[in-house]
C-alpha cells in the first residue's frame, strides 16, 4: 500500500498537466496481457503511444536478502519462485554456482539429466511465450496444441521430482533422486511428439498472415541499443547478436554437443517469436544427442560433508548418521570467496553472484535475472506505437513478475 501511494503521488504530479484531447491509462498490474503484476502507465494521444514509464516492485520478495539467511540447498525455493515457468533452469544455475566455488565435480549422469532437463524447461518456457502472444492477439488455437505438449513435459518433472512447478530439482553435489526407469523412453516421446507440434504451430500462427502483419516491424530495437539495455536471451539474438552462453561461455557439455544459434534481424516482435520457435527445434537437437547416452553411476557426487546420506544408511551406520546431523545442523560450508556464474536460461543470462565467508549461509547473494533488463526498455519499445501493439510487445519479451522484482 506504501509502494502504491508513492507511485500514485509521483504519476500525479508528472501528468498532472496533460494536453488537450490527451488520456492517461494504467496497463496493468491486474490485466490478462500483463502477464503477472506489471504495470506501465501509458500517456495516449487517441491510440497512438506519446509517453509510457513502467513501475516495478508488486511481486518483490526480497529474495536477495533470504539468500544470506537461507542455506545453500535452502535457496532453491527461492530460485523456484524466480522464473516459474521453467524453475528448473533457475535451480541448475544456482547449483552451478556453488559446486563451482566448492570445486565439485559432479558425476556424468548428472550433467546429462541437467542439460536435458534444462532443454525441456527451455521449450516449456518458450511454448508459454508464443502460445501467450498468439492468445493476447486474438489467435488461441495454437495455444492449445502446443500446451498440450508443455503438459508431457510437466508429468516428467513430476514423476521425477514428485513436483510440477516449484520442482526444488537439484541439490549441491547431484540431484535429490535418481531418474525413474521410464525416464528415456517419456523424453523420447515427448521429443516425437514436438517436432509435428512445432510444425503445426508455425502453420496455424507463425505464417498466418494476420499474425505477419500484427508483429512485423513492432516493438522493434537494434543492436546497439539492446546492448546498451543489457538485453540477452533471445531477445537479443532477435536484434542480430548471436550471443548464447552455452556457446560463447560454455558450462556443463554444451560444448560438446551440435545445436545451432538462431538470429533474427530487427528485433521486432516478429523475429523474437521466430527465434524461440526455432530454439525449441534446437533443444530437442540437444536432447536426443544425450538421452541414449546417459551414463550409468551415481546421482551425486562421493561428497559426504555436502551431500545428504541415503536415509536406510543412516538408520544403520554412525559415520552416516554423523554426516547427516552435521548438514543438517552446521550447513554446508562453502570455501571464503566471491564468485560470479552465469548460465543460458530461457530468458537469457541468468547469473548468481555468491560472496562467502566459510558460513553456512551466503554473506552476499545476488542474482542477474534477464527480465530486469528487458522491461527497462519496454517504454521505448512501445513510445509512438499504438496501444493495441504494446500488449503485442509485452508478450513477445516474456517478461516473468516473479523474475522482474525478484
Amino acid at each position: 500500500m506504501v509502494m502504491y501511494e508513492k507511485t500514485k503521488e509521483h504519476f500525479n504530479q508528472k501528468y498532472k498537466n496533460l494536453p488537450e484531447g490527451h488520456l492517461l491509462v494504467n496497463l496493468g498490474p491486474s490485466h490478462p496481457a500483463t502477464h503477472g503484476i506489471l504495470q506501465t502507465v501509458i500517456q495516449l494521444d487517441g491510440e497512438r503511444i506519446v509517453e509510457a514509464e513502467s513501475v516495478i516492485g508488486y511481486v518483490h520478495r526480497c529474495f536477495e536478502k533470504l539468500g544470506e539467511r537461507y542455506d545453500y540447498n535452502q535457496f532453491l525455493v527461492c530460485t523456484d519462485r524466480m522464473n516459474y515457468v521453467s524453475t528448473p533452469m533457475n535451480n541448475i544455475g544456482w547449483i552451478l554456482a556453488v559446486e563451482k566455488m566448492m570445486e565439485i565435480q559432479v558425476p556424468d549422469r548428472v550433467t546429462y539429466v541437467r542439460m536435458i532437463i534444462s532443454e525441456l524447461s527451455r521449450i516449456m518456457d518458450h511454448v508459454v511465450c508464443v502460445g501467450i502472444l498468439g492468445v493476447d492477439i486474438g489467435a488461441f488455437s495454437g495455444f492449445l496444441h502446443l500446451f498440450h505438449h508443455r503438459e508431457n513435459i510437466y508429468q516428467v518433472l513430476e514423476k521425477l521430482t514428485g513436483a510440477r512447478l516449484t520442482t526444488t530439482f537439484c541439490r549441491v553435489g547431484g540431484m535429490e533422486r535418481d531418474i525413474y526407469p521410464e525416464f528415456v523412453q517419456d523424453v523420447k516421446m515427448i521429443c516425437k511428439g514436438l517436432k509435428p507440434a512445432i510444425e503445426e504451430f508455425n502453420n496455424l500462427l507463425i505464417r498466418n498472415k494476420i499474425f505477419q502483419e500484427r508483429t512485423a516491424g513492432i516493438g522493434g530495437l537494434t543492436a546497439e541499443a539492446a546492448i546498451d539495455y543489457g538485453f540477452t536471451g533471445p531477445n537479443l539474438r532477435a536484434c542480430g547478436i548471436g550471443w548464447d552462453v552455452r556457446k560463447d561461455n560454455p558450462y556443463m557439455f554444451y560444448d560438446k554437443v551440435d545445436f545451432d544459434i538462431p538470429v533474427g534481424e530487427d528485433g521486432s516482435v516478429l523475429h523474437r517469436t521466430l527465434v524461440r520457435m526455432e530454439e525449441m527445434y534446437q533443444s530437442i537437437r540437444i536432447i536426443e544427442q544425450l538421452v541414449d547416452g546417459i551414463p550409468e553411476g551415481s546421482y551425486h557426487a562421493d561428497v559426504p560433508h555436502a551431500f545428504l546420506p541415503h536415509k536406510d544408511k543412516v538408520y544403520s551406520n554412525m559415520e552416516e548418521l554423523i554426516y547427516h546431523f552435521k548438514i543438517i545442523m552446521h550447513g554446508i560450508k562453502v570455501p571464503p570467496g566471491e564468485h560470479y556464474l552465469a548460465t543460458e536460461a530461457a530468458n537469457g543470462e541468468l547469473g548468481f553472484y555468491i560472496v562467502s565467508e566459510g558460513e553456512k549461509t551466503p554473506w552476499r547473494v545476488h542474482v542477474r535475472r534477464p527480465c530486469f533488463w528487458y522491461y527497462q526498455a519496454f517504454p521505448e519499445l512501445i513510445k509512438g506505437g499504438l496501444l493495441a501493439d504494446s500488449v503485442a510487445t509485452m508478450s513477445s519479451l516474456n517478461v516473468i513478475a516473479g523474475e522482474l522484482d525478484c
